[in-house]
């Protein structure tokens, strides 16, 4: 079904673009330099790449290292990089991913994927997905978005500075489904609701998901902060699972 909405949404940019054709052009992917809590708790990640190439369909590769990959002239597009760790359990998806939004972050031939970057990305595929829904104006399709003013709001003193610290704390799907309905205010990039819960595990240090958030380590009870959707902490004693009523604990492979 979402294969279906994004070749909706880029098959109408495909008549905005006034019947120019479609010059194809490969560009090297950059990756972001990996957290160093991250590599110190999980080793060197594969990445899952995704984008949209000019018919409007998502395309889809694994890599360890560099790769190219073919992007449309005509309009903006998003690429995504999600870090995973198969060794480990863990999947594409759990861990926040970099990214892209070419062609701003183009440089020469190559694109430049920034952990910042993610946020846009991820962005920029709610947008679609909801257009491709039919509940997007043309101005609020993610093409049309001001991806360099959204980008520069982070380094706004004036941005709640939770926020700005670790923009994943930031509710995006609830942010993407506003800005269709109503247009874009930063009014909305507030921390999502998160309470405290106690887990009888040891002190870490924890890694987070964010590629922005500082490893936990905790003196007595841990106490970890937590909301609805389920989050996801790591540290040598396993993966763990929780949110504001319940959590799990995988022992590590």
């Amino acid at each position: 079904m979402k294969t279906r909405c994004f070749a909706a949404v880029f098959a109408a940019l495909m008549v905005l673009g006034c019947g120019e054709s479609l010059l194809d052009s490969r560009y090297a992917l950059e990756l972001p330099e990996l957290p160093g809590a991250w590599e110190a708790v999980l080793g060197i990640p594969s990445w899952q790449v995704e984008w949209v190439n000019d018919k409007g369909r998502k395309e889809r590769i694994t890599i360890q290292g560099g790769a190219a990959i073919s992007l449309p002239q005509t309009w903006a597009s998003a690429v995504l990089a999600l870090p995973f760790w198969p060794e480990k359990g863990i999947g594409p998806g759990i861990f926040r991913p970099a990214g892209a939004i070419f062609p701003f972050d183009a440089s020469g031939r190559t694109l430049v994927l920034s952990w910042q970057g993610g946020i846009d990305a991820y962005l920029f595929w709610e947008l679609a997905q909801i257009a491709g829904n039919g509940g997007a104006a043309g101005i609020r399709m993610p093409h049309n978005f001001n991806w360099p003013r959204f980008r520069g709001l982070f380094a706004d003193p004036s941005l709640n500075a939770d926020v700005r610290a670790d923009p994943w704390l930031a509710d995006w799907n609830n942010i993407a489904a506003r800005i269709v309905q109503s247009g874009f205010d930063r009014r909305r990039l507030v921390p999502e609701a998160r309470t405290s819960l106690q887990v009888p595990v040891g002190p870490g240090p924890w890694v987070g998901t964010s590629p922005f958030t500082a490893p936990l380590l905790f003196e007595g009870i841990p106490a970890f902060p937590v909301r609805q959707a389920a989050d996801t902490w790591v540290s040598s004693e396993g993966i763990l699972r929780c949110n504001t009523e319940t959590w799990i604990l995988l022992p590590s492979l």
